[in-house]
């Protein structure tokens, strides 16, 4: 079924396959233009503030009632996949799009043995690396932040096995439909057995798409 859509100036496709085809071009000239569409995306990025308000898009008063539900979530999900966690089970995460480490400070951490931190602007990354030291946040002992990877999603493949969890949320938008696949094919991969993802992320209510302007 096609489902039409807008990008954030007005601008309607009939499709999202039209879409990408005026944003990212035509075979012969997509590499071009799809760097181009990831550069723009993180120079977005690099001009935010590293604030949980600046990584929100300015509605910080999310955070509470966001991680509250994610917990829920997760704690049922551990209950039914990993019942053995509190038996010295050592689980790893890896946070994708971690911006400061927002989700890997209020939650991944007290879960998790390990997390590693994906995200690929520098500013963001180093807040979190502050944030998540040792002596600036409360964490039970051997629960820590251990990697944080530097590297957009589209070019990021895991160490093999690594992962219980692949947390993935409100960032995978920044991704082509192709590298969206590309991205979990190979970040399956990195998955223990028994791990799975979690993909978290806002949806249309009505059959349509939005394309944001102010994020590419």
């Amino acid at each position: 079924m096609e489902v039409s859509g807008l990008d954030s100036d007005g601008k309607e496709f009939k499709n999202a396959e039209e879409m990408w085809r005026e944003q990212i071009g035509e075979d012969g000239e997509q590499q071009e233009k799809k760097t181009q569409w990831y550069r723009e995306g993180i120079s977005y990025w690099e001009g935010v503030e590293a604030s949980v308000d600046g990584v929100l898009g300015g509605f910080g008063n999310v955070n509470e009632v966001d991680i509250k539900g994610s917990e829920a979530f997760l704690q049922m999900l551990l209950s039914d996949r990993f019942p053995n966690a509190r038996n010295n089970q050592h689980l790893v995460a890896l946070d994708c799009g971690s911006g400061i480490g927002r989700i890997t400070k209020n939650l991944l951490i007290r879960y998790f043995n390990e997390v590693d931190l994906l995200e690929p602007v520098s500013h963001f990354l180093d807040a979190a690396r502050e944030s998540l030291a040792p002596e600036n946040h409360m964490a039970p002992d051997m629960h820590k932040a251990t990697n944080f990877f530097c590297v957009p999603l589209q070019d990021f493949t895991p160490e093999t096995g690594r992962y219980d969890v692949v947390w993935v949320q409100w960032c995978i938008g920044h991704l082509t439909d192709d590298d969206f696949v590309s991205f979990f094919k190979r970040a399956k991969v990195g998955l223990k057995p028994g791990g799975f993802f979690v993909l978290k992320e806002n949806i249309a209510r009505s059959g349509t798409f939005l394309l944001s302007h102010s994020l590419i």
